[in-house]
């Protein structure tokens, strides 16, 4: 079966290497492994608008349905066989039971089109079954650990999400801040997918203890790859 059937190069998707695997970046925040065919996302943080309300914060309740129309599109793409979830996928635990009928129909229609993995994160530790796909608490595969957060004692590269990393970029007139992808050696943190997920400073101190020495933030630009330092 072909590892790049869409090819990933003609559309000029920015590439980098990650424990002795090629990724691409795929719209900003979603990142497609080749050789396994599988499309990774971090913090969809579905029903987040529904949570708000529910504390006399009223915000507008279609974030589930733009965040899985997103990530529907990118899968057309793509084409993956696999999407695997990096956690916090719902904003809390009871977020799955309040899914209005067009977001619960585009989640079905993933979980039809390719298989779907949930990794469980701080705020959605248990997911119910009947979600369909499979849950886990991490994944490790082809020499790669897959997990909601970071942990410095991992000896193997590890994949994660968690932090919702952004980098600010001062240009001459004004300060852009974009969400980024956060590497090490051994840690690859990925920005938060998100329709109301906000982010956390790529430079902070929290975020270089996660990634470890070494880290440099990630940024896909106009089909280029931007590098940026994060300490030293």
């Amino acid at each position: 079966m072909a590892t790049d059937p869409v090819g990933l190069s003609a559309m000029q998707i920015p590439a980098f290497d990650f424990g002795g695997h090629v990724f691409h970046i795929v719209d900003g925040t979603a990142l497609y492994w080749p050789r396994e065919r599988t499309l990774l996302v971090a913090d969809l943080h579905l029903e987040k608008g529904s949570w708000f309300a529910s504390k006399g914060q009223m915000l507008p309740p279609y974030d589930s349905q733009a965040t899985l129309e997103r990530l529907t599109r990118i899968a057309e793409a793509v084409s993956p066989a696999r999407i695997v979830a990096l956690g916090d996928n719902f904003h809390d635990e009871d977020g799955p039971g309040r899914l209005q009928a067009a977001a619960l129909r585009l989640l079905n229609d993933l979980c039809s089109a390719c298989d779907m993995i949930w990794i469980t994160g701080n705020h959605d530790a248990v997911l119910p079954p009947e979600l369909g796909g499979r849950i886990a608490a991490e994944v490790a595969e082809a020499g790669l650990v897959l997990r909601h957060q970071a942990e410095r004692a991992e000896l193997l590269p590890e994949l994660s999400g968690h932090w919702h990393p952004k980098i600010r970029i001062a240009s001459k007139n004004r300060t852009l801040s974009r969400p980024c992808f956060v590497r090490s050696a051994s840690k690859l943190i990925l920005p938060a997918f998100g329709a109301f997920t906000g982010g956390l400073d790529a430079r902070s101190p929290e975020m270089l203890a996660a990634a470890g020495p070494g880290a440099q933030a990630l940024l896909a630009s106009q089909g280029q790859l931007l590098r940026f330092a994060l300490a030293g």
